[in-house]
Protein backbone atom coordinates (compact mmCIF):
# COMPACT_ATOMS: atom_id res chain seq x y z
CA UNK A 1 0.00 0.00 0.00
CA UNK A 2 1.34 3.51 -1.27
CA UNK A 3 -0.13 6.70 -0.48
CA UNK A 4 2.92 8.93 -1.93
CA UNK A 5 2.13 11.71 -2.72
CA UNK A 6 -0.90 12.36 -0.67
CA UNK A 7 -1.16 14.81 2.05
CA UNK A 8 -2.58 14.50 5.63
CA UNK A 9 -3.93 15.77 8.58
CA UNK A 10 -3.66 14.20 11.95
CA UNK A 11 -5.06 16.06 14.94
CA UNK A 12 -3.84 15.42 18.40
CA UNK A 13 -0.88 14.23 15.84
CA UNK A 14 2.01 14.01 18.46
CA UNK A 15 0.99 11.20 21.18
CA UNK A 16 -0.87 7.93 21.50
CA UNK A 17 -3.39 6.91 18.74
CA UNK A 18 -2.00 10.15 17.05
CA UNK A 19 1.67 9.48 16.74
CA UNK A 20 1.08 6.31 15.58
CA UNK A 21 -1.24 7.16 13.07
CA UNK A 22 0.98 10.06 11.94
CA UNK A 23 4.19 6.72 11.88
CA UNK A 24 1.49 4.65 9.95
CA UNK A 25 0.71 7.57 7.18
CA UNK A 26 4.64 8.09 6.71
CA UNK A 27 5.63 4.69 6.30
CA UNK A 28 3.09 4.69 3.56
CA UNK A 29 4.48 7.39 1.81
CA UNK A 30 2.25 10.23 2.76
CA UNK A 31 3.25 13.81 3.89
CA UNK A 32 1.90 14.97 6.98
CA UNK A 33 0.92 17.74 9.24
CA UNK A 34 0.97 17.24 12.71
CA UNK A 35 -1.61 19.24 15.04
CA UNK A 36 -0.94 19.18 18.55
CA UNK A 37 -1.74 21.56 21.82
CA UNK A 38 1.01 20.99 24.08
CA UNK A 39 4.55 19.18 24.30
CA UNK A 40 6.22 20.25 21.68
CA UNK A 41 9.57 18.50 22.44
CA UNK A 42 7.33 15.29 21.33
CA UNK A 43 6.14 17.29 18.54
CA UNK A 44 9.89 17.69 17.55
CA UNK A 45 11.03 14.39 18.14
CA UNK A 46 8.09 12.95 15.63
CA UNK A 47 9.15 15.66 13.14
CA UNK A 48 12.39 13.84 12.67
CA UNK A 49 11.48 10.15 13.14
CA UNK A 50 9.29 11.53 9.71
CA UNK A 51 11.90 13.01 8.38
CA UNK A 52 14.15 9.75 8.51
CA UNK A 53 11.52 8.02 6.64
CA UNK A 54 12.41 10.59 3.73
CA UNK A 55 8.89 12.22 4.12
CA UNK A 56 8.02 15.89 5.06
CA UNK A 57 6.12 16.94 7.83
CA UNK A 58 4.53 19.76 9.00
CA UNK A 59 4.00 20.84 12.73
CA UNK A 60 1.09 23.31 13.54
CA UNK A 61 0.15 23.92 17.01
CA UNK A 62 -3.85 24.71 16.88
CA UNK A 63 -6.66 24.24 19.46
CA UNK A 64 -9.30 21.95 17.46
CA UNK A 65 -11.82 23.15 19.92
CA UNK A 66 -11.92 26.40 17.56
CA UNK A 67 -13.09 26.21 14.64
CA UNK A 68 -10.49 29.31 13.32
CA UNK A 69 -8.14 26.58 14.26
CA UNK A 70 -9.23 24.12 12.38
CA UNK A 71 -9.49 26.69 9.17
CA UNK A 72 -5.51 27.35 9.91
CA UNK A 73 -4.65 23.62 10.29
CA UNK A 74 -5.74 22.90 6.99
CA UNK A 75 -4.77 26.51 5.47
CA UNK A 76 -0.96 25.73 6.48
CA UNK A 77 -1.24 22.30 5.19
CA UNK A 78 -2.22 23.51 1.57
CA UNK A 79 -0.17 25.86 1.82
CA UNK A 80 3.09 23.71 2.59
CA UNK A 81 2.15 20.82 0.62
CA UNK A 82 -0.63 22.03 -1.75
CA UNK A 83 -3.66 19.97 -0.89
CA UNK A 84 -5.14 18.01 1.54
CA UNK A 85 -6.18 14.20 1.04
CA UNK A 86 -6.63 13.05 4.07
CA UNK A 87 -8.05 13.96 7.51
CA UNK A 88 -7.95 12.53 10.57
CA UNK A 89 -10.13 13.73 13.52
CA UNK A 90 -7.94 12.06 16.24
CA UNK A 91 -7.98 14.55 19.08
CA UNK A 92 -9.92 13.66 21.69
CA UNK A 93 -10.56 13.94 25.52
CA UNK A 94 -12.44 12.20 28.58
CA UNK A 95 -13.40 13.57 32.00
CA UNK A 96 -14.68 9.87 33.44
CA UNK A 97 -17.34 11.58 35.62
CA UNK A 98 -21.23 10.22 35.48
CA UNK A 99 -24.22 11.82 34.62
CA UNK A 100 -24.96 12.98 37.95
CA UNK A 101 -21.45 14.43 38.51
CA UNK A 102 -20.63 16.08 34.92
CA UNK A 103 -20.16 20.24 35.57
CA UNK A 104 -21.35 21.88 32.59
CA UNK A 105 -17.70 22.65 31.65
CA UNK A 106 -16.41 19.20 31.67
CA UNK A 107 -19.74 18.68 29.08
CA UNK A 108 -19.12 21.78 26.91
CA UNK A 109 -14.91 20.91 27.10
CA UNK A 110 -15.17 16.99 25.72
CA UNK A 111 -18.05 17.97 23.16
CA UNK A 112 -15.50 20.84 21.81
CA UNK A 113 -12.79 18.83 21.52
CA UNK A 114 -14.11 15.54 20.61
CA UNK A 115 -17.56 16.28 18.61
CA UNK A 116 -17.22 19.63 17.11
CA UNK A 117 -13.69 19.54 16.36
CA UNK A 118 -14.66 16.67 14.32
CA UNK A 119 -18.01 18.05 12.60
CA UNK A 120 -15.92 21.29 11.45
CA UNK A 121 -12.59 19.40 10.78
CA UNK A 122 -14.86 17.24 8.43
CA UNK A 123 -16.59 20.57 6.92
CA UNK A 124 -13.43 22.08 6.06
CA UNK A 125 -11.65 19.45 4.83
CA UNK A 126 -14.33 18.28 3.23
CA UNK A 127 -14.78 21.77 1.76
CA UNK A 128 -10.81 21.60 0.06
CA UNK A 129 -11.07 18.36 -1.27
CA UNK A 130 -13.80 19.23 -3.37
CA UNK A 131 -11.88 22.50 -4.24
CA UNK A 132 -9.05 20.84 -5.77
CA UNK A 133 -10.83 17.52 -6.95
CA UNK A 134 -9.97 14.32 -6.95
CA UNK A 135 -12.41 13.08 -3.81
CA UNK A 136 -10.51 12.20 -0.06
CA UNK A 137 -10.44 10.13 2.92
CA UNK A 138 -11.64 11.46 6.57
CA UNK A 139 -11.25 9.41 9.53
CA UNK A 140 -12.82 9.85 12.61
CA UNK A 141 -11.26 8.23 15.62
CA UNK A 142 -14.37 7.30 17.81
CA UNK A 143 -14.38 4.45 20.18
CA UNK A 144 -16.18 0.94 21.17
CA UNK A 145 -18.25 3.75 23.37
CA UNK A 146 -20.09 4.96 20.39
CA UNK A 147 -22.28 2.32 20.58
CA UNK A 148 -21.43 0.78 23.58
CA UNK A 149 -22.24 2.27 26.98
CA UNK A 150 -19.56 3.50 29.76
CA UNK A 151 -21.36 4.07 33.41
CA UNK A 152 -19.37 6.78 34.56
CA UNK A 153 -18.37 8.49 31.47
CA UNK A 154 -21.40 9.62 29.93
CA UNK A 155 -20.03 12.55 28.21
CA UNK A 156 -17.51 10.86 26.19
CA UNK A 157 -19.71 8.40 25.32
CA UNK A 158 -22.08 11.38 23.87
CA UNK A 159 -19.67 12.31 22.52
CA UNK A 160 -18.30 9.41 20.36
CA UNK A 161 -22.17 8.49 19.73
CA UNK A 162 -22.25 11.78 17.89
CA UNK A 163 -19.09 11.04 15.81
CA UNK A 164 -21.02 7.77 14.99
CA UNK A 165 -23.88 9.83 13.13
CA UNK A 166 -21.43 11.93 11.94
CA UNK A 167 -19.17 9.64 9.65
CA UNK A 168 -23.24 7.60 8.47
CA UNK A 169 -24.50 10.81 7.51
CA UNK A 170 -21.05 12.84 6.35
CA UNK A 171 -19.91 9.91 4.26
CA UNK A 172 -23.66 9.60 2.76
CA UNK A 173 -23.55 13.65 1.72
CA UNK A 174 -19.97 13.41 0.27
CA UNK A 175 -19.64 10.45 -1.63
CA UNK A 176 -20.73 12.00 -4.28
CA UNK A 177 -17.68 14.29 -4.26
CA UNK A 178 -15.53 10.76 -4.18
CA UNK A 179 -14.97 11.69 0.03
CA UNK A 180 -15.07 8.72 2.08
CA UNK A 181 -16.04 9.18 5.53
CA UNK A 182 -15.10 6.26 7.70
CA UNK A 183 -14.73 5.69 11.76
CA UNK A 184 -12.18 4.04 13.56
CA UNK A 185 -13.53 2.31 16.64
CA UNK A 186 -10.92 1.35 19.29
CA UNK A 187 -11.31 -0.69 22.25
CA UNK A 188 -8.99 -0.34 24.85
CA UNK A 189 -5.61 0.75 23.97
CA UNK A 190 -2.05 0.66 25.93
CA UNK A 191 -2.37 4.94 25.95
CA UNK A 192 -1.99 7.85 28.16
CA UNK A 193 -5.50 8.31 28.33
CA UNK A 194 -5.80 4.76 29.96
CA UNK A 195 -2.19 5.45 32.15
CA UNK A 196 -4.38 4.87 35.48
CA UNK A 197 -5.12 1.38 34.88
CA UNK A 198 -2.26 0.17 33.37
CA UNK A 199 -0.49 1.38 36.32
CA UNK A 200 -3.06 -0.64 38.94
CA UNK A 201 -2.23 -4.21 38.94
CA UNK A 202 -6.26 -4.92 39.89
CA UNK A 203 -7.44 -3.33 37.23
CA UNK A 204 -5.47 -4.07 34.24
CA UNK A 205 -5.79 -8.14 35.01
CA UNK A 206 -9.36 -7.42 35.28
CA UNK A 207 -9.53 -5.64 31.92
CA UNK A 208 -7.54 -8.10 30.36
CA UNK A 209 -9.36 -10.60 31.50
CA UNK A 210 -12.38 -9.27 29.58
CA UNK A 211 -10.81 -9.23 26.40
CA UNK A 212 -11.39 -11.86 23.99
CA UNK A 213 -7.69 -11.68 22.86
CA UNK A 214 -6.18 -11.03 26.58
CA UNK A 215 -4.70 -7.52 26.24
CA UNK A 216 -4.64 -3.86 25.46
CA UNK A 217 -4.15 -2.90 21.92
CA UNK A 218 -0.78 -1.12 21.19
CA UNK A 219 -1.85 2.32 19.21
CA UNK A 220 0.03 0.87 16.63
CA UNK A 221 -2.05 -1.70 15.26
CA UNK A 222 -5.05 0.99 15.66
CA UNK A 223 -2.87 2.95 13.50
CA UNK A 224 -2.14 -0.02 11.13
CA UNK A 225 -6.16 -0.05 10.23
CA UNK A 226 -6.51 3.87 9.47
CA UNK A 227 -3.40 3.44 7.15
CA UNK A 228 -4.78 0.69 5.41
CA UNK A 229 -9.11 2.60 5.61
CA UNK A 230 -6.57 5.60 3.90
CA UNK A 231 -5.28 3.56 0.43
CA UNK A 232 -6.90 1.92 -2.52
CA UNK A 233 -7.91 -1.03 -0.55
CA UNK A 234 -10.32 0.79 0.60
CA UNK A 235 -11.86 2.23 -1.99
CA UNK A 236 -15.81 1.37 -2.05
CA UNK A 237 -15.98 1.89 1.82
CA UNK A 238 -17.57 4.90 3.61
CA UNK A 239 -20.22 5.79 6.34
CA UNK A 240 -19.36 2.80 8.48
CA UNK A 241 -17.22 2.43 11.60
CA UNK A 242 -14.43 -0.72 11.57
CA UNK A 243 -14.25 -1.91 15.19
CA UNK A 244 -10.55 -2.43 16.12
CA UNK A 245 -11.51 -3.89 19.83
CA UNK A 246 -10.21 -7.77 19.83
CA UNK A 247 -13.80 -8.73 20.53
CA UNK A 248 -14.47 -6.79 23.44
CA UNK A 249 -17.62 -5.60 22.73
CA UNK A 250 -19.48 -8.79 22.34
CA UNK A 251 -17.84 -10.48 25.29
CA UNK A 252 -18.55 -8.34 28.32
CA UNK A 253 -21.54 -6.49 29.44
CA UNK A 254 -19.66 -2.76 29.88
CA UNK A 255 -16.56 -0.78 30.91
Amino acid sequence: MSLSGKVAIVTGGNSGIGKAVVLALAAAGANTVIDYVVDPDATEDLEKQIVALGDKTLAVQADVSKVSDLQMLVDKAVEAFGRVDIMVNNAGIETRTSILDTTEAQYERVMEVNLKSAFFGTQIAARQMIAQGGGGRIINMTSVHEDWPMPGNTAYCLSKGGMRMLTRTAGVELGPHGILVLGVGPGAVATPINASTMNDPGKLKTLDAAIPLGRLAQPEEIADVVAFLCGDGASYMTAATIFVDAGIMHSSPGL
